[in-house]
């Protein structure tokens, strides 16, 4: 049967490290507070003159250079980010161009911290088909421009790195997708009644208002990120366990098969007890939000690389992702390296 595999990954984070330690300058925090509720030491954040597709460009040529292929072999890109370049068009153009690949189809994701598996997903369902070969799937977040970086947005803009990761995902014929070395499966979800407890209101087209933003809005901060943390915290956990475990079900894998965990990155605590809830040893858990905080769509590929490149991840394991973000969504996806 016809099945996609990864055959090569890349990442890319800024130069720019900033630790707790600096954003006690900026805020009313402290590295002990962050670390104990986040787990995160530092984060990078982007010089002024680059953008999403700029990381994403980085990350993706060293995917292209890791799967061994010329670029040109490549026939499909799915973008997955929630602070693209502009409000349109999507990023994944402006990265099509920079990677100078004319023509081929360009599609861009906005499932937030549920992105890259989304975006997996899509890349393997066109390649399964048939239709497509080699597919581009990048992960990319520019939050640093977005924070507000004021006493008043401590609780969030702790939170945010930026960076990129990318895979190739490549076609292959299996006879037995558990088995044999391909992206065995996703499970996808949303709820969208729980959308306003994790979401970005400015500028936005529903307010009651002739024009997308304006000075109100700004004065009101809703060009900034909300989120209630408890809520996240408590759907997080429940959500991520649940769809890790119907997806292990359905393809009859134990926990105990699983070689390795690559979750998303969006507080330590969530993926500690995540472990604690399915009994997961921390020692199958690769983690990365100490050095790069969230970064979104770019958490899960960042994690693939930095695995990879510590002997963590080795070819044949069965690895095992989860998810959790804005919208409510949330997915799961099943693969061997």
């Amino acid at each position: 049967m016809k099945a996609s595999k990864i055959i090569g990954v890349g990442s890319y984070v800024p130069d720019n490290v900033f630790t707790n330690f600096d954003l006690e300058k900026m805020m009313d925090t402290s590295d002990e507070w962050i670390q104990q509720r986040t787990g995160i030491v530092e984060r990078r954040w982007v010089s002024d003159d680059q953008g999403t597709s700029d990381l994403a460009l980085n990350a993706s040529l060293e995917a292209i250079k890791s799967a061994g292929i010329d670029k040109n072999e490549i026939d499909m890109i799915v973008f997955a980010t929630l602070s693209p370049d502009h409000d349109f068009p999507g990023s994944g153009c402006f990265l099509q161009a920079k990677l100078d690949l004319p023509e081929i189809p360009a599609i861009d994701l906005r499932q937030q911290c549920t992105g890259f598996l989304y975006a997996m997903s899509v890349a393997d369902k066109f390649i399964s088909s048939g239709s497509h070969k080699n597919v581009l799937v990048v992960g990319a977040e520019v939050h640093s421009k977005g924070l507000d970086k004021t006493p008043e947005g401590r609780t969030v803009s702790v939170l945010f790195g930026d960076g990129a990761g990318a895979v190739i995902m490549s076609a292959c014929d299996v006879e037995d997708r558990t088995k044999e070395r391909c992206f065995i499966d996703a499970h996808l979800h949303s709820d969208g009644k729980f959308a306003k407890e994790l979401w970005l209101p400015g500028p936005g087209n529903s307010f009651e208002r002739p024009v997308r933003i304006d000075q109100q809005m700004l004065d009101e901060g809703l060009h900034y990120p909300q989120m209630n943390g408890k809520t996240v915290f408590v759907h997080a956990v429940k959500r991520m366990a649940q769809c890790l475990q119907e997806l292990c079900v359905k393809h009859r894998v134990s926990l105990e098969d699983i070689d390795l965990f690559l979750f998303h990155q969006a507080n330590l605590r969530i993926n500690s007890k995540v472990a604690e809830v399915m009994g997961i040893p921390e020692e199958k858990i690769f983690n990365t939000i100490q050095k790069y905080g969230n970064t979104t769509a770019a958490t899960i590929p960042l994690g693939m690389n930095d695995a990879v490149k510590e002997g963590k991840l080795k070819e044949g394991m069965l690895v095992a992702s989860a998810a959790f973000g804005s919208g409510f969504t949330w997915a799961s996806a099943l693969y061997r390296w």
